[in-house]
């Protein structure tokens, strides 16, 4: 691959004879997102730079150029500007975080690392935001078009970031716009680790309502896919929003069943009265005895997927993992990782750590 000259902002791109890689820095690159798009862009000719507050424990660390810092500290994403031809800003405070750390990363934070982008002349940034700016809504499938109405802080965060990106834009920047849905991968685990071990013990799984409801997820390499496409294609093409999300899925019911059936126990999906079940969840979130936020719960019982046309039509983006594949591949990384994952102990906020269970590990006894 060659690489790309160092130019005006807003001019094209232009090959190198000296062949030098081009260099992306990955803001959160030490989350479940970074380190898998810091494997696949390594892997696909690109120089890296990780941007993290927590260290870049990887074996790529060798290879990855990786700065231990905030990108609430202007200084921090100065530096890691430097010689920067492309940013993916991909750090964020997780929905279990307090409000504000919430708003001064995913909000305050964003608009440094634009600021900073536009100030180094990097030649464009891709954000990801998420689908939660839909909030709940009372259609499917949802198109980029349709309105914003994010769920708590974090929907409301990515809300006011897309806003910040667009903006951005209107100066001339080509700024990509990313909404995933959930997704999944090597390295995941936060919410899905409930699944992945109630199905390792040999447990039922429950799901709220009948679980016949038709739920789309992602894997994480299509969503490193659609980041590649956004750093290669066009800039005219990319100067816009995309929904990302798997091109085959079912029932949530069906989904988690895969998971199950891997595991190889017989065990089964079971369904628990949905009302009910908000309810205990509302009141257990309310005293922090639990990892489950509003929107996964306001939403996991309902339709929710998006359409995936734009990207399709605009990048050639075709989704490699259905639902089911995806899941089973991370419950595949889950046990041959497990060992590890529980001798370290560690529960946080962060996709990459088990997240505090509370009461519900009481619940486990009842499936």
């Amino acid at each position: 691959m060659c690489g790309y000259a160092r130019r005006a902002r807003h001019g094209m791109l232009v090959c190198m004879p000296d062949q030098t890689k081009p260099l992306v820095l990955i803001t959160g690159g030490a989350g479940f997102l970074g380190i898998n798009l810091c494997r696949y862009l390594l892997s696909r000719g690109y120089a890296v730079r990780s941007l993290d507050i927590a260290p870049f424990d990887y074996p790529e660390r060798t290879v990855v150029d990786a700065i231990l810092g905030d990108i609430r500290d202007p200084a921090a994403v100065a530096r890691a500007m430097r010689d920067v031809n492309f940013v993916v800003h991909a750090a964020a405070a997780l929905p279990l975080s307090s409000a504000a750390e919430i708003e001064s990363t995913d909000v305050q934070g964003t608009a440094i690392v634009l600021e900073e982008a536009a100030r180094a002349n990097v030649i464009r940034v891709v954000f990801t935001s998420s689908t939660s700016v839909y909030g709940v809504p009372d259609h499917h499938p949802l198109y980029e078009s349709d309105p914003v109405k994010g769920v708590g802080p974090y929907g409301e965060a990515k809300i006011q970031a897309e806003r910040l990106c667009r903006g951005q834009r209107a100066r001339g920047d080509c700024i990509c716009i990313l909404r995933p849905k959930s997704f999944v991968g090597p390295e995941r685990l936060g919410i899905f680790e409930l699944l992945y071990d109630f199905a390792y013990q040999g447990r039922n799984f429950p799901v709220l309502g009948s679980g016949n409801n038709l739920y789309q997820l992602l894997d994480v390499e299509d969503v490193c896919q659609a980041i590649l496409l956004c750093l290669e294609r066009d800039p005219h093409l990319v100067n816009d929003t995309f929904n990302v999300g798997a091109q085959q899925f079912g029932t949530l019911r069906d989904s988690f069943q895969a998971v199950l059936d891997r595991a190889g126990h017989g065990k089964r999906v079971v369904s628990i009265p949905e009302a009910p079940a908000i309810a205990v969840l509302r009141l257990l979130e309310g005293l922090h005895l639990s990892p489950i936020y509003p929107w996964i719960y306001d939403t996991c019982g309902r339709e929710s997927y998006v359409s995936v046309q734009r990207i399709a039509a605009k990048l050639g983006f075709e989704a490699r993992y259905s639902n089911r594949e995806a899941l089973v591949r991370n419950y595949d990384w889950y046990v041959s990782h497990r060992d590890e994952i529980r001798g370290k102990g560690a529960t946080g906020v962060t996709h990459r750590v088990r997240w505090k269970r509370g009461a519900l590990t009481l619940a486990a006894h009842f499936f």
